[in-house]
């Protein structure tokens, strides 16, 4: 089981950006494939990026060229760099496996707005 925790969510201007870093703990984290997903309110929590255990990625159409995701498997983290933000952007963001257990972090805030 993976323990994990969001960071570096906060306020920024449309045209902005952010990186956020998650922080997972257990032995699968090196070999599993990780997901940033994201929830707005009054939506379905949806997945964002996807990275394998190799370094290969894959982008919702709404992230792909403006985002990217990475790992750093010798620290047990996950991050997404989040360029050119969008007030549609505005959620809670997660990270977890993929696919994803139930078993889900606090998520770290993200506003895009003037």
């Amino acid at each position: 089981q993976v323990q994990l925790v969001e960071a570096g969510g906060g306020l920024v201007q449309p045209g902005g950006s952010l990186r956020l870093s998650c922080a997972a703990s257990g032995s699968i984290f090196s070999i599993a494939s990780m997901g940033w997903y994201r929830q707005a309110p009054g939506y379905a929590r949806e997945l964002v990026a996807a990275i394998t255990s190799g370094g290969n990625t894959n982008y919702a159409g709404s992230a792909k060229g403006r985002f990217t995701i990475s790992r750093d498997n010798a620290k047990n983290t996950l991050y997404l760099q989040m360029n050119s933000l969008k007030p549609e952007d505005t959620a809670v963001y997660y990270c977890n496996i993929y696919p994803p257990s139930n078993h889900w972090g606090q998520g770290t805030q993200v506003t895009v707005s003037l």
